[in-house]
């Protein structure tokens, strides 16, 4: 299947479920270390805008890799960002391209790698997948991912390199974590990109 599809339905999943969110909720943690909900959609909606720009031609630019409080229009924001990198993917000849994405230069090189649309394209989606159960988590909301992207999710996470680098800040995924006794191909997926299913998450005091 094409790779812009399935990202389309992740991204499309992602926004289905931010959409539940309100201003209130957007200091709740989440899944990812130190970061609030309004942190996690930044992030996200930063992604977007820096994927739209490298399937563009653009994405050496840091500037719009740059992380910007959104404010209590997060939710919103992110649904427009969302629609702007599904517009990028789906222009004519973007799958020939290379995109160049800085945030995942080497240590110490000033050089930014370009990868091949669909590999970048993969990239982009099991970020979203996973994001999306991210927000689930936040708001204490039900997320199931689809059993067809879950299986195409399965070898890219498997792909994406372990280690030290993962306890960086601002790294996407957490270093992985043993998958939980029966769990389900997409529990795998969690664990492998450092989630734990048996975490819950819940309105801070104060």
């Amino acid at each position: 299947m094409d790779i812009r599809d399935l990202d389309r339905r992740a991204v499309r999943a992602s926004v289905e479920v931010v959409a539940r969110a309100t201003a209130d909720d957007l200091r709740r943690p989440t899944p990812c270390a130190d970061w609030t909900l309004a942190d996690l959609l930044a992030h996200m909606t930063v992604q977007h805008r820096g994927f739209a720009a490298a399937a563009r031609g653009a994405g050496d630019d840091l500037a719009v890799w740059r992380v910007q409080p959104l404010g209590d229009d997060a939710v919103s924001v992110y649904a427009e960002a969302a629609e702007h990198v599904l517009a990028a993917f789906a222009e004519d000849g973007v799958l020939e391209r290379a995109f160049t994405l800085p945030e995942l230069a080497q240590s110490g090189s000033d050089r930014s790698p370009a990868f091949p649309a669909a590999q970048a394209i993969a990239f982009h989606f099991i970020d979203y997948l996973v994001h999306a159960w991210d927000v689930a988590q936040a708001l204490g909301v039900e997320f199931t991912a689809d059993p067809e992207l879950v299986e195409v999710a399965w070898p890219i996470a498997q792909m994406v390199p372990d280690g030290e680098q993962r306890r960086l800040p601002g790294a996407a995924f957490q270093p992985s974590l043993a998958a939980p006794e029966g769990g389900t191909r997409f529990d795998q997926v969690l664990a492998l990109l450092g989630r734990s299913t048996a975490r819950t998450t819940s309105l801070p005091s104060g």
